[in-house]
Parts: structure tokens; C-alpha cells; sequence
């Protein structure tokens, strides 16, 4: 939607008993509460020498309030579509309202206050009891009974659609005042981000996938199969070291690597310290796994010699500020070795595989759990790939607080990991989880975090219009299991917020089967 293209209608709502509800027994997820840049009256209040001390933090709130009678008021509700699926509601609280709030604190501020050469109980002028406590402060104090006393309604109209604690007043305080003051009525507007509408495009294009799905040749159980038997074998091996010949393919060689830029023009030479290694192990068996043409510029190298070539790192290296990077890489032998293998035999099937009397057996082990991985992970590429079909195959408006929700759970998850791997001392940890790094994080991972949502919002879509079902032994038994690891890890948890995290992988899981089972799916090797 263009920022520009703004949908706007207004309404007039009519309240019956109209200062009755409470925040407090209002539904939470429509009633967050954010008043810009004032600080609350109560708060300040506690500064007062004239030993006015309020019940709590809510003395003037509604349920404080005995009403008289019914109060009938008519409160002017704009409301304007924004983009990302967020309204903007502009609230005109009429005059009638403004004094009613304005008449119960300060008969509520005469309650509780005592005023110097004023009896108790005894009635003091209004102009005296506003000027002892404070003209701007009891301003402020009737502004946010009307603003918690008007916003419930404002928004009740909204009430079942507005995300969790997305409801927040963008008006800044000193504006209210002043209007107020002026006019004695008060506007305010409020942003609330709505759960957000999924569009097919094509309608229920979903129900007829067509699935490409590339896989890695090593998940193939047979070569998966041959890889794990040599792997183990090599594991029985004893490494001796070459004494009369140059390197070969199978054995292993000990080499220091160093790197440096290569710039024809301008014969400039920088050292690449990311490319250097001193004692670095490196298996012929392996090819150019670790570095394309490493193999071939080394082949027949002996203890002590040196040799170098060049290379270019390509477009598509894992380090970004090597991409594209002419190099002249130098590697030294400092030892070079290879395997005394013992036969491959029955004597061994055993140590191969622990429980096996003969290599077959070993083979057909092996080749089962092989198969049994090949299969998950084909499974884990399907899904992969129909939940990236499914994400290109909406159209959705995002709002900020599923944006922001999204994104911290995935730095969060991510900063677990890190944590879980690398001891990090209180500065590193500080700064990790300080906002401007979760920031950065929600800026450069502004497109992943977008796909992974809308792969969400696709899958409960799903689960929705084709009526699947969890069933309520499954959800009791899996919430169960994870409480369990929960406390084997001795970690705190929410049961709430467990079991709706697991209702969610339950009802992912029903989506991406019945997908499954619909979809044509081609799987090609890489």
C-alpha cells in the first residue's frame, strides 16, 4: 500500500455508563499504555511537603470512582488505514467528559490532601487547593483520568483484531495539555497494529505445488554409506611418516599457509590474515574441500619444501571481503604422513561397527541408518522449499510489533547458540544484548526476518481454512516432553508460553504434511 493511499471514515460512538470499565479489567492485548515523553502525576506527587499521599499508583483511576449516575457522552472516533496493517485512531474527547474528570480529582485530591489552615474535612476553595498542589501537576493528573478513562472505548471498536501490546498513544503529552488548556477538550491519536490479512495469489494456489527440490549428492544413502565405512576405517588407521617419496593422494600433510593480494596495476601486496595457518592438518582424502586447487598445486610436495600458487576467490566465498580477491597463497610442508590401514575384513567389523560379527553386516548397518538420514533430509528440503513457495505466494502487510517479535526471538535464538559455543565475558555479552546491536541484527537481517514470517502467516493460514486439527493428547504429551527437557536443564520456563509454542510446531507440522501429500514434488541433485 502507498504511504499516501490513506482510507479514512468517522464515526460517532455512544457510551452508556461511561466511566465504569477499568484498564485492569480490560482484555491486556488491547491496552498498552504508552503516554510520550510526560511523567506521570503520581509519580510526582510523592515530591509534595503538604503530606498528600495517594492510596497507589492508581488513586484517580475509574474503579476508584463512585459513580452518581449514568453519564452519556458522544466521543468523535476518526479512524485512517496506514500501511504494514496498522490504524491510526484520532480521538476528540468532548468538553462534557474533559469536566466530569476534572470535577472527581479534584474531589478526590480535596480527600486526600491537607491543606495548611484548612480543618479536615472541611471544604477548601478550588483555587487554593489547585495552587497548593500544583497547577500544572493536577493538569496533568485530570489528562491521563480522562486518557484512561476514554482510551478502553477508543479502542473497543478494534478489541479482538488488535495485536498484543501494540496499542500505544503517539500524541505527545505537552500537545494534549495544550489543546486542553485552549480548548478544554482533549485529541489524541493512537496507533494500533492489526493482525495483518493474508492474500493468495493465485487463490488456494496452495493446494496444487509443484515442488522443485535440490538435494546434496552426499545425502545419497549409498555414497553416504561408502563415506561413513571409509571414515571408520581410517579411525583403525596408524599414521607413519613419509621418509622417501613426495605427497600422495591418502595421505595426510602438515602444511603452513600464508597469503597476499596480487594487484597487477598497482603491484600493491597486502597479507590476507584470514588465509593464514601455521600447522595446519590437511587430509588428501578431503580434495579441494578446504580450498579449490590446493590438492593439485601440492600433489608430490616433500618435508621442507615450499611451493605457491595463485587463486582467485570466487563470487560466491563464504567471507565476503575475500569475494572476488586475486591471491598468491605460499604453503610450506613441515611433515607429511600416511595411513597403515588394517585390511577390511570380518576381524574388524567390530571395531568398525561395535555389535557387527562380518563387514556385510557393518554395510547393511550402516547403509539403514544412511537411508533413514537420506530420508530426513530430503523431508527437511521439501519443507524447505514449500515454505519458500508458500512465502512468494502471499501477499501480506507486515505490522512493526510481529516484525520486531519475530526478529528478536531469532536474535535471541541466535545469541543462545553463540553463548552455548563461546565463553563471553560481561563487556561482550553487554554489548550483544544491548538495543543498538539487536537493531543492526533486525536492519541486516530485514529480508530473512520478512520470509520467515510471512512462512508463518502462509502456515496458519493453511491450518485455518482447511479446518486441520491437533489432537489434544499429541499437544499434552509434546508440552509434557519439553517441560521435562526444560527441567533436565535445570531452565526456567513459562508452561503458557510452552505449550503455545509447541501448539504452533503441531500445527506446522499438520500443514506441511497435508502439503506434502498435495503437492508434486521433484527432487534433482545438485
Amino acid at each position: 500500500m502507498n504511504v499516501c493511499s490513506l482510507s479514512t471514515t468517522t464515526s460517532i460512538i455512544k457510551f452508556n455508563n461511561f466511566f465504569t470499565p477499568s484498564l485492569n479489567h480490560l482484555p491486556s492485548q488491547c491496552f498498552h499504555l504508552k503516554l510520550d515523553n510526560h511523567q506521570s502525576f503520581f509519580s510526582k506527587i510523592s515530591c509534595f511537603s503538604s503530606g498528600f499521599v495517594p492510596h497507589s499508583a492508581t488513586s484517580y483511576t475509574a474503579e476508584n470512582v463512585v459513580e452518581d449516575g449514568n453519564l452519556e457522552a458522544n466521543i468523535q472516533l476518526t479512524t485512517t488505514t496506514l500501511p504494514n496493517s496498522r490504524l491510526r485512531l484520532s480521538v476528540e474527547v468532548p468538553t462534557a467528559v474533559c469536566d466530569y474528570c476534572y470535577g472527581r480529582v479534584i474531589k478526590e485530591i480535596m480527600k486526600k490532601t491537607k491543606v495548611p489552615g484548612f480543618r479536615p474535612g472541611k471544604k477548601v476553595p478550588e483555587n487554593i487547593l489547585i495552587n497548593y498542589a500544583g497547577k500544572q501537576n493536577v493538569q496533568k493528573a485530570i489528562i491521563e483520568s480522562i486518557l484512561k478513562r476514554t482510551l478502553p472505548h477508543a479502542v473497543s471498536s478494534v478489541r479482538g483484531e488488535a495485536l498484543k501490546d501494540s496499542i500505544r498513544i503517539t500524541t505527545k503529552f505537552p500537545d494534549m495539555e495544550k489543546t486542553y488548556t485552549t480548548l478544554n477538550c482533549l485529541r489524541y491519536d493512537v496507533i494500533v497494529d492489526m493482525a495483518p490479512e493474508v492474500k493468495w495469489v493465485p487463490e488456494n494456489g496452495y493446494k496444487d505445488l509443484k515442488v522443485v527440490v535440490e538435494v546434496d549428492s552426499e545425502i545419497d544413502a549409498q555414497i553416504a554409506c561408502e563415506e561413513e565405512l571409509k571414515r571408520r576405517h581410517k579411525v583403525l588407521g596408524v599414521l607413519k611418516i613419509v621418509t622417501n617419496r613426495g605427497l600422495q593422494v591418502g595421505d595426510v600433510v602438515v602444511l603452513d599457509i600464508s597469503a597476499t593480494t596480487v594487484d597487477e596495476e598497482t603491484s600493491i601486496i597486502q597479507k590476507i590474515p584470514s588465509a593464514e595457518s601455521k600447522g595446519f592438518q590437511f587430509d588428501t582424502e578431503d580434495g579441494d574441500k578446504v580450498l579449490p586447487g590446493l590438492l593439485d598445486s601440492i600433489i608430490g610436495i616433500q618435508r621442507g619444501e615450499t611451493r605457491t600458487f595463485r587463486f582467485e576467490f570466487p563470487e560466491s566465498w563464504k567471507q565476503e571481503h575475500l569475494r572476488g580477491v586475486n591471491a598468491e597463497f605460499t604453503v610450506e610442508c613441515k611433515e607429511l604422513f600416511y595411513r597403515d590401514l588394517p585390511k577390511v575384513n570380518d576381524y574388524i567389523a567390530d571395531k568398525l561397527l561395535p555389535g557387527c560379527n562380518t563387514i556385510e553386516e557393518v554395510k547393511n548397518t550402516l547403509l539403514e541408518r544412511c537411508q533413514e538420514l537420506e530420508k530426513t533430509a530430503k523431508e527437511q528440503a521439501a519443507d524447505n522449499a514449500i515454505l519458500d513457495q508458500l512465502s512468494k505466494m502471499i501477499e501480506v502487510d507486515i505490522p512493526q510489533t510481529i516484525f520486531e517479535e519475530q526478529g528478536r526471538e531469532l536474535y535471541g535464538a541466535q545469541l543462545l547458540q553463540v553463548q552455548a559455543n563461546t565463553k563471553l565475558n560481561e563487556q561482550q555479552l553487554a554489548y550483544l544484548t544491548s538495543p543498538k546491536a539487536v537493531d543492526e541484527y533486525l536492519g541486516n537481517q530485514k529480508e530473512n526476518i520478512i520470509n520467515i514470517i510471512k512462512q508463518n502467516l502462509a502456515v496458519g493460514d493453511i491450518f485455518n481454512r482447511e479446518n486441520l486439527q491437533v489432537e489434544t493428547e499429541e499437544l499434552i504429551k509434546e508440552v509434557e516432553n519439553s517441560i521435562a527437557e526444560f527441567k533436565r536443564h535445570n531452565q526456567e520456563y513459562d508452561e503458557d508460553r510452552v505449550k503455545e509454542q509447541v501448539q504452533e510446531l503441531l500445527e506446522g507440522a499438520k500443514v506441511l504434511e497435508f502439503l506434502r501429500e498435495h503437492a508434486e514434488i521433484q527432487y534433482i541433485t545438485k
